[in-house]
């Protein structure tokens, strides 16, 4: 049984930083793309962040691009989001999630929660302006 314990969230003021980790248990997760999702409230779940297995490729949403890094290391099955000059507009539960594969998604390829065989609890994020 695999379980991702998501961590990290909290409040910070807008312009701060988070490192936000989702650490994996029960098998290997390093033949799985892993990324990020984040929910705020009264919306739907959007996509954040993609990694491929072996951390050449990645993507991001066009909201976050430049100030989100999404990152991994295998050896300790565990994924990273450091996320920068955050904004109030970034205040969501952000869940981590693994799959398969990935799919087509805006100019490239990223995760679709569909398709994805496991999620985190999700940790919460608040940026106060």
């Amino acid at each position: 049984q695999v379980q991702l314990v998501d961590s990290g969230g909290g409040l910070v003021q807008a312009g701060g930083s988070l490192r936000l980790s989702c650490a994996a248990s029960g098998r290997s997760l390093s033949n799985y793309a892993m990324g990020w999702f984040r929910q705020a409230p009264a919306k739907e779940l959007e996509f954040v962040a993609t990694i491929t297995w072996g951390s050449r490729y990645t993507y991001y949403s066009d909201s976050v691009k430049g100030r989100f890094t999404i990152s991994r290391d295998n050896a300790k099955n565990t994924v990273y989001l450091q996320m920068n000059s955050l904004k109030p507009e970034d205040t969501a539960v952000y869940y981590c999630a693994a799959a398969q594969s990935i799919s087509p998604f805006g100019n490239g390829l990223a995760l679709d929660r569909q398709n994805c065989d496991y999620w985190g609890q999700g940790t919460q994020v608040t940026v106060s302006s």
